[in-house]
């Protein structure tokens, strides 16, 4: 007869992935802000057909500048505070296998999601500085990650010590 042994309930695997890097965090940055602008671009191209068919002259995004700014504005908050609020990961995040937890190792609620976005332009008007915690910090913790007290850590290794700790547990 063989006992499975689960581990204690103290031990979290969520926790076990090591804190990602300023050059991770910025290449994630850098997939989604093309996302955004891609998906923006889509989305007007498609609305600007639809208003012409249905209005029959001609319209576009462009004679609208004050609405674009702001509907641009409102899709880049969208696009990441949603899916931070859901998953702790936009696209970007994701392909990088990186993902955005509590500083508990708790997932991200959608409070702490939207905090993280709202404050996240600090780290811009500050002359970068928020981003240059990355950088000083053990943690790798930014500005916006502090505010929000949240972190971001590789995935990947989190997910291989749960593959590993259910591989034993179907071996024994």
């Amino acid at each position: 007869m063989t006992t499975i042994t689960a581990p204690a309930p103290h031990h979290d695997l969520r926790l076990q992935g090591a804190h990602a890097g300023f050059v991770t965090r910025f290449a994630s940055f850098l997939v989604d802000l093309v996302t955004i602008a891609a998906l923006f671009t889509l989305a007007g191209q498609i609305l600007e057909y639809l208003v012409t068919s249905f209005r029959g002259d001609g319209f576009t995004l462009a004679d609208h500048e004050a609405a674009s700014r702001i509907a641009y504005i409102l899709w880049g908050f969208v696009y990441c505070a949603y899916p931070l609020a859901i998953s702790g990961r936009t696209f970007g995040i994701a392909v990088l296998g990186l993902r955005v937890l509590r500083r508990s190792g708790d997932d991200l609620d959608w409070r702490h999601a939207v905090l993280r976005v709202l404050v996240f332009p600090l780290s811009f008007v500050l002359f970068g500085f928020g981003f240059l915690l990355i950088l000083l910090r053990r943690d790798r913790r930014a500005l916006q990650d502090l505010i929000a007290d949240t972190q971001v850590v590789y995935d990947w290794d989190a997910r291989a010590a749960r593959l590993r700790f259910l591989g034993r547990r179907t071996q024994t």
